[in-house]
């Protein structure tokens, strides 16, 4: 999935370019996480963007709140508070979500 950083109110995101498109590698309570110009995974309102390309990857899982809101990960991400425990530099978080990121970047360069 893709998405462009297009804020409707001019919003200031330091660690965002406006008019660049992220790639969403996750879904939290229907917004979208995606790696910022800092090279973290940090999570986003999703109304600061518009939406590029909608496909998402097949083997992502899905689940829905009480309130109907979206949740969607990765498997190897899909884990409560795998996000926690990365930002918390947790070893096997961080090793898990950098051997993620590897194995994208080889499906990009391979397609």
């Amino acid at each position: 999935m893709k998405v462009k950083f297009a804020p409707p109110n001019g919003d200031d995101y330091p660690d965002l370019t406006p008019g660049n498109v992220y790639g969403v590698i996750g879904i939290e309570a229907d917004d979208y996480r995606l790696i910022n110009d800092m090279g973290y995974p940090y999570l986003y309102p999703h109304d600061l963007f518009l939406v590029i390309d909608a496909e998402e990857p097949a083997d992502w899982e899905t689940e829905y709140g009480a309130d109907g809101e979206r949740y969607a990960y990765p498997p190897e991400l899909n884990q409560p508070g795998f996000f926690e425990d990365y930002f918390d530099d947790k070893p096997a978080a961080v090793h898990t979500f950098r051997r993620y990121l590897d194995k994208q970047r080889l499906l990009t360069v391979t397609r």
